[in-house]
């Protein structure tokens, strides 16, 4: 019963206008698998990739961006703004807030791109995120971890009330706001004064790092759902978007999870199509890897040719049971749960549950390194996609064990 009333909770919210629309997207860092800043061609091929992938279950034509800054530039606009408005890609924008008291340039490049796009541009956002996996770097598992610098509560409200000043009286006044992080950060109370201040909140999630709790690709679906539930009785009925899931095509095995292409399928038929696609809000990762020190390649990809690595085709039966409160909660909402994956942390990437995988986000302080995360989100922000994987294996594993 609990289930459904968290269910119908989410589901009101999302009438309301947080999230209208159940967007289908990757991830995409500011930089490419070398270190090399990208530009607009390298976004170009991206999105377009993505909107004519064969046999996809949707249109994949929005993309989560880890940063408003071009890489190697103070603050220029990020050249995926440009490639988005030639494609009508829908844009998650984000501002990399770890490691840094101010997030001037961010914002200043936002400006800019307002300016030089203007509706074209502004018409396209369709959330902006304050952050990616702040909170789960400065856990105790995270630092642990060495997972990098991140940013506290007290920080996050302050970037959070300095973009509601720079962005007041523009088009993107009325965006909503969330922020991404690992889904145990989300369950711990200190930091609910964050998901308070949020219209929708983000989730990174892989059951691939979660170490020590059966994490074989069969037990895929309902660590997935465990740590969904987690995250919907924590937020109060808040919108939740999956912000990065998958499961790495090759590479390392993890504790009893393998890498391999049948995985990364059944991973992508058992959580994307039984949960996700067209009923939650999904940024899958990934559709390229970006990130050079990260073992596991998610990239369901080879050279972003739109013939997928595996048949995307969705199933109609599912291994995973259904009626648990996430698989319930996805299809009449479009909540999920996250254990951190490979690309989103303070490199970009790599999670406390799993966290993300690419650190080529950020660059707010330092923009010249705006790789993936950290590779994406500022190389100076981070240790790289291995070091907040696991990390964020870590602190899933320290989450799960408390059910």
């Amino acid at each position: 019963m609990r289930a459904f009333t968290t269910l119908a909770a989410v589901a009101g919210v999302l009438a309301s206008g947080a999230s209208a629309e159940n967007y289908l997207g990757f991830n995409s860092g500011s930089t490419k698998a070398d270190h090399s800043a990208k530009f607009k061609t390298d976004f170009l091929q991206e999105f377009k990739t993505a909107q004519n992938l064969e046999n996809a279950p949707g249109t994949f034509n929005a993309v989560r961006l880890y940063t408003n800054i071009q890489a190697y530039s103070k603050d220029d606009p990020i050249s995926a703004f440009e490639a988005a408005v030639e494609t009508k890609t829908k844009i998650l924008l984000g501002v990399w807030t770890s490691g840094t008291d101010s997030i001037a340039n961010e914002l200043n490049a936002l400006k800019k791109a307002i300016d030089k796009y203007g509706k074209s541009f502004t018409d396209l956002v369709i959330g902006m995120s304050i952050g990616s996996e702040d909170l789960y770097r400065i856990s105790e598992t995270g630092i642990k971890n060495e997972a990098g610098v991140g940013a506290g509560p007290d920080v996050l409200l302050k970037f959070i009330n300095d973009y509601k000043k720079s962005v007041a009286g523009t088009a993107l006044a009325k965006v909503p706001i969330g922020h991404v992080d690992t889904w145990d950060a989300y369950t711990n109370a200190t930091n609910k004064v964050v998901v308070d201040a949020l219209d929708w909140v983000g989730v990174d999630e892989y059951p691939y790092y979660e170490s020590g709790k059966g994490n074989h690709i069969k037990n895929s679906g309902k660590l997935f759902d465990r740590a969904y539930d987690a995250v919907a009785a924590a937020v109060g009925g808040k919108p939740i978007w999956i912000t990065e899931t998958g499961w790495p095509a090759s590479g390392p095995d993890w504790d009893e999870a393998e890498a391999s292409v049948a995985n990364a399928k059944y991973y992508w038929q058992e959580i994307g199509c039984r949960q996700l696609f067209n009923k939650v809000p999904t940024f899958w990762y990934n559709l390229r890897d970006s990130n050079p020190d990260n073992k596991m390649q998610f990239a369901i990809t080879k050279d972003l040719s739109t013939k997928p690595l595996f048949d995307l085709t969705c199933p109609t039966t599912f291994d995973t049971p259904t009626g648990t409160a996430a698989s319930s909660s996805a299809s009449a909402t479009g909540t999920q749960t996250g254990v951190t994956a490979p690309g989103s942390s303070a490199t970009g990437g790599a999670g406390s549950t799993g966290g993300s995988t690419d650190s080529s986000e950020t660059g707010t302080d330092s923009p010249a390194s705006n790789q993936d995360d950290v590779v994406e989100g500022g190389a100076s922000l981070g240790k790289g996609l291995s070091a907040v994987t696991i990390a964020g294996l870590a602190l899933v594993a320290g989450v799960f064990a408390l059910f």
